[in-house]
């Protein structure tokens, strides 16, 4: 079997000399043997690296998109554990407030009305409120 030779295509081109330097230093440290070998293979490289890019933009649609979805996933593991802290801070508030620990007040019942506070309030639980509620006022 012989080795067929790919045909060569003429393509005129015209250097600055500082290019030309560029090429002639560069082309042993690549194992080129011509300007011709060292200029195609450049075009191949440059023309890989404008594919990446194309590449790239796909890419980080996609990893922009998994990105969001991650970060939703944690918001709302996050919320939803702020929201049992902020329950659990209302019980321990009104806890302090009565004094004298729970009282007559039952946990279970506490713990829903911290839970009722706590959603009425979006979050933010106020002491004075609490003490108030514990003295009856």
């Amino acid at each position: 079997m012989t080795e067929r030779k790919e045909e060569k295509v003429r393509f005129p081109l015209r250097l600055s000399r500082d290019t030309d330097s560029l090429v002639k230093a560069a082309m042993p440290r690549d194992n080129c043997h011509s300007q011709n070998e060292f200029i195609e293979k450049a075009i191949r490289f440059y023309t890989g690296h404008i594919a990446a890019k194309d590449g790239a933009a796909a890419l980080s649609g996609q990893l922009v998109s998994v990105i969001h979805g991650t970060l939703d996933d944690s918001e709302n593991r996050i919320s939803r554990l702020l929201f049992k802290l902020a329950v659990e801070l209302s019980l321990t508030m009104h806890v302090v407030a009565a004094g004298k620990g729970v009282g007559e007040i039952p946990l279970a019942r506490l713990r829903g009305k911290c839970v009722e506070d706590v959603r009425k309030s979006i979050g933010s639980v106020n002491m004075e409120k609490i003490d108030e509620y514990q003295n009856g006022m």
